[in-house]
């Protein structure tokens, strides 16, 4: 498949940047960005990827959105294993708890979490994020 999606959920716009910046990494390594919301896309379309991201910001007590994003990654779960993924978002608070259980959860389904962690950035994402996120998609188009 020649078509990386990168699903992503943001309230403040700050993860969906981030999201660009991946789809950006993945269309000059070659392959075609698909850069979607949560909302506009089913889990379906990924079983059938090799590779992909998902992205969200730490909500609450750093948890990911629990009316969008909690549901579909609990989709994704049930058939992620064996597949690479890349996980990015934004926090305005903590430490980044959340992409660490986030992490730890997609590797214990079977996942091959890129890097071993996800990619995050304190509230907007700075040049040096953004260009993590850009690697992240090199990375994935790579697969």
């Amino acid at each position: 498949m020649d078509k990386v999606y990168v699903v992503y959920w943001t309230q403040s716009g700050n993860t969906q940047e981030m999201a660009e910046a991946v789809g950006k990494g993945i269309t000059e390594a070659g392959k075609e960005a698909q850069v979607v919301s949560v909302s506009d896309v089913s889990a379906e379309v990924l079983k059938e990827a090799t590779s992909f991201a998902l992205g969200c910001p730490a909500m609450g007590a750093e948890e990911l959105d629990e009316s969008e994003m909690e549901p579909f990654v609990a989709e994704v779960e049930k058939f992620v294993s064996g597949k690479t993924v890349g996980l990015f978002g934004s926090y305005g608070w903590g430490d980044g708890e959340w992409m660490r259980n986030w992490t730890d959860r997609m590797q214990k389904a079977g996942a091959n979490v890129v890097g071993g962690e996800g990619v995050i950035a304190n509230e907007a994402p700075d040049d040096a994020a953004k260009a993590s996120c850009e690697e992240l998609g090199k990375k994935l188009a790579a697969v």
